[in-house]
């Protein structure tokens, strides 16, 4: 368990930073949970617009989703970090004075497991499993592996974080999509209403590194 434990801590430290602002404006963007709520919309259109004049299944998957983040997320800031305590590598007193950090942000004391890539992926899975658009699913992952290297970049969370979030969020994601398919038939989604959140996540990263280059100096955080 020593071993795995230090190589966890060294790759972190592989992954962790740059020399360049840039990149440090774009992960900071990246990461902040505000930046993808066009994303939400764009899915919540793409439900609407499949299960209209549905409200009953609307609604149904809009709990599922929100069950998604309670089941993925909220467990793991209110239970599990609090119980398991590993600090954050950017507070780990054997590391953190080696950690990159952006503009001070060093996260709160404990990390493990990393509800970023557990939120981010529960979500993934349950509308690649909705939607079953391979482009779409494509793209959805994308995302959640995006957000997760954010984390690795700024120092917030080791690498075991990252894959114990990503394996409970996937369980997570599936089992909530086995739970709706047991009190309804989902609908059925075709590929031009898909492009609707594709088309949304490109442009957002886009805009992403746009902001990033020429406006660093207008962000702040």
């Amino acid at each position: 368990m020593e071993e795995i434990i230090h190589f966890d801590k060294q790759l972190l430290l592989m992954l962790n930073g740059s020399d360049s602002l840039f990149l440090d404006n774009l992960i900071m963007i990246l990461t902040n949970a505000k930046t993808w709520i066009p994303l939400y919309v764009g899915l919540f259109y793409v439900v609407w617009q499949a299960n209209k004049p549905n409200v009953r299944q609307i609604l149904l998957i809009v709990a599922a989703a929100a069950m998604c983040v309670v089941a993925a997320g909220a467990f793991d800031d209110g239970i599990v970090k609090p119980l398991v305590a590993r600090w954050r590598p950017t507070h780990d007193p054997e590391i953190g004075s080696l950690v990159d950090t952006v503009n001070g942000y060093r996260g709160g004391n404990y990390g493990f497991f990393s509800a970023h890539a557990a939120n981010t992926f529960s979500i993934a899975i349950f509308f690649s499993l909705l939607l079953r658009q391979r482009l779409a699913t494509i793209f959805l992952v994308c995302w959640s592996l995006t957000n997760c290297y954010t984390r690795l970049y700024l120092g917030v969370h080791y690498p075991g974080d990252i894959t114990v979030g990503l394996l409970w969020g996937g369980f997570v994601g599936w089992v909530v999509y086995r739970i709706y398919t047991r009190l309804t038939v989902p609908a059925n989604y075709p590929m031009k209403l898909c492009y609707v959140p594709i088309v949304i996540l490109l442009l957002t990263l886009l805009v992403a590194v746009v902001l990033a280059f020429f406006f660093s100096d207008y962000l702040w955080w």
